[in-house]
This record gives C-alpha cells, sequence and structure tokens, in this order.
C-alpha cells in the first residue's frame, strides 16, 4: 500500500471513529443519562401506566444494543489504525495475503481478506 493509499484510508478511519463518537455522545446524553420520569416527561415519580412503563424499558434496551454494536465498531476501527501505523494494515491477519483495495473502500475496518471472512462466517477458520 503506498503513501496515498495509506493517507486516504487513515482519513476515512478517523472519519468513521468521529461519527461514533458523536453517536454515542448522543445516547449517553439523551437516552442514558434520562430517567425514567424525565424521558416521560411526567413530573410524578410514578408512570402512568405499567405499559408505559414496559415501552420506556424496551426503547432503553434497544439504545443499549445498538450503544454496545457502535462500541465493538469503534474498536475495531481503533485496531485498524494501530495496524495501519504498524504497517499490516491491509494485510490478512489469517493467512497473510493482501486485502483488495475494494474491500477496504467498504469496510475500512477489515481485518481479513474476503475469503477468510466467508470462512470465518462459515464456522471453517482455523480448523
Amino acid at each position: 500500500m503506498n503513501k496515498k493509499d495509506t493517507k486516504h484510508f487513515e482519513e476515512r478511519l478517523i472519519e468513521e471513529r468521529m461519527k461514533l463518537v458523536s453517536e454515542l455522545g448522543y445516547f449517553e446524553d439523551k437516552i442514558f443519562s434520562d430517567s425514567q420520569r424525565d424521558a416521560a416527561g411526567d413530573l410524578s415519580a410514578y408512570s402512568v401506566h405499567m405499559a408505559d412503563q414496559a415501552s420506556d424499558a424496551e426503547e432503553r434496551e434497544k439504545a443499549y444494543h445498538m450503544a454496545s454494536a457502535e462500541g465493538r465498531l469503534l474498536y475495531h476501527i481503533d485496531e485498524a489504525l494501530v495496524r495501519l501505523k504498524s504497517g499490516t494494515y491491509g494485510i490478512c491477519c489469517a493467512c497473510g495475503a493482501k486485502v483488495k483495495k475494494a474491500r477496504l473502500e467498504v469496510v475500512p475496518h477489515a481485518r481479513l481478506c474476503i475469503e477468510c471472512k466467508k470462512a470465518e462466517e462459515n464456522g471453517s477458520l482455523g480448523q
């Protein structure tokens, strides 16, 4: 990978990282920090109806799952930036082959070539 490609992918990864950090900040500010009473816009300490409580709990749980997935993606982007700095970015972590640029354009944090990723998804990688 040449310097131009390295710079391009570093910019892409940093841009993706900044978006994720911003989204995670939104979850923290708007979803997780609000109490049940604040989220409902109710001044009393009690919910009007049990169904309202269940709906609120379900929304919070969905937000937790989304934040968790975005946290994992943030980890993968950080790992890709480490690989970029160490000179191993674009090299498959399983077989050592070059990861095609087309794959890196779509998934800039990819650590596996497409063949190894397919094998991982099928459960046959490393067997």
